[in-house]
């Protein structure tokens, strides 16, 4: 499979997602991650935020915690 993104510390949280039993999803545009449990979170594929990393890192944690 191919880049997720084209920062690398995105791709890589979104290829230890995958081995914990992640799920992609791909859309029209963008690929997307589903949880075990069935919440999705899109991925941003070329990120032009400096923080861009850091919140979809929080976002995930935020799924993996339950919270909404």
């Amino acid at each position: 499979m191919g880049k997720f993104s084209t920062d690398k510390n995105i791709d890589s949280l979104v290829r230890e997602l995958l081995v914990e039993g992640w799920q992609p999803s791909k859309r029209k545009r963008h690929w997307q991650v589903v949880s075990p449990k069935g919440t999705t979170q899109t991925i941003p594929l070329t990120p032009s935020d400096n923080r861009a990393f850091m919140n979809f890192r929080s976002d995930i944690k935020r799924i993996k915690q339950g919270v909404k």
